[in-house]
């Protein structure tokens, strides 16, 4: 008769135990998130001499995060951004890129929306019964020595004056302050808005009591969202942000880098304008997953 192991008595064992069973993943990639996973989570909870109570109230704090996600904010992303694990994520993907002159990239948020509306370059995204100053994009997407990037796919999407977007807002316009364009064959893009104002972060959910606990602020700095995507070349989710927020530099998903720090300048007639260039890396071409409908 074959004699059983017996069951891991102590930390150690016990994660080898937990290992093994890994290894029968089938999927490489899984097979070595999942082992690092597990090694983490238990040197965490051996760090901070984890409680069964703590632990409960841990579990119970993932369970609310999926209860307060839906079709108006999504919930898990909104954790990823005020862990600064998004950004994080975000720049090391394209460390390379951007070493060889490529655009910072930045997260993208719970408010993107599939079918944004296709919108001709020159377009006003604003509707009518949007207030605030207008607000001038002339924008060109280049390969990372330079070259004109035709026909990409342009996503972009901002906040109200109010700090609210859309989607949030039952006095705004279906798909407001969004829209979908294509360059030209320069690679340029245009399209005029009204100046975006900072917000806070939603804070009705888990991730806004955790806010609280930590006694941190609640506020990003006013900025203008863009996904662009290119055949033959990685796709680029960025930010471009308003240095002169009063917060700039302490935005609580920690987007604003340096590089996406820019000034609106006035147009001398009341208005602003932002002139940008997007520089895309080569690569296989996939877009991020799409939080909202």
């Amino acid at each position: 008769m074959t004699k059983q192991p017996l069951p891991a008595s102590n930390p150690a064992a016990l994660l080898e135990a937990v290992l093994q069973t890994n290894e029968t993943t089938r999927n490489p990639r899984l097979k070595e998130v999942m082992a690092a996973a597990i090694r983490h989570l238990h040197a965490f909870a051996i760090e901070v001499d984890l409680t069964p109570d703590e632990l409960q109230v841990g579990l119970d704090f993932l369970v609310a995060i999926g209860k307060a996600t839906g079709p108006k904010k999504h919930e898990g992303i909104l954790l990823a951004d005020i862990l600064g694990l998004a950004t994080l994520v975000q720049l090391r993907n394209a460390r390379d890129a951007v070493a060889a002159g490529g655009t910072e990239p930045a997260l993208v948020g719970p408010f993107w929306r599939e079918n944004q509306p296709l919108r001709e370059n020159g377009a006003h995204i604003a509707s009518d019964a949007t207030p605030g100053p207008r607000f001038e994009v002339r924008g060109r997407v280049l390969s990372l020595d330079g070259k004109p990037l035709a026909g990409a796919r342009i996503e972009t999407w901002q906040a109200s004056p109010e700090g609210l977007y859309e989607n949030q807002d039952e006095a705004q316009e279906h798909m407001n302050l969004r829209g979908r364009l294509e360059t030209d064959a320069q690679g340029r893009f245009w399209f005029t808005s009204v100046r975006p104002a900072g917000y806070p972060v939603p804070t009705d959910g888990p991730c806004g009591e955790l806010l609280a606990a930590q006694g941190r602020k609640v506020m990003r700095p006013a900025h203008l969202h863009f996904i662009v995507a290119a055949e033959g070349y990685k796709v680029l989710a960025t930010q471009i942000f308003d240095i002169e927020d009063p917060n700039a530099f302490e935005d609580v998903v920690f987007g604003a880098v340096g590089s996406l720090l820019r000034k609106f300048e006035p147009d001398g007639d009341g208005g602003y304008v932002l002139d940008i260039e997007l520089r895309l890396e080569p690569g296989e071409t996939r877009l991020p997953h799409c939080p909202l409908p």
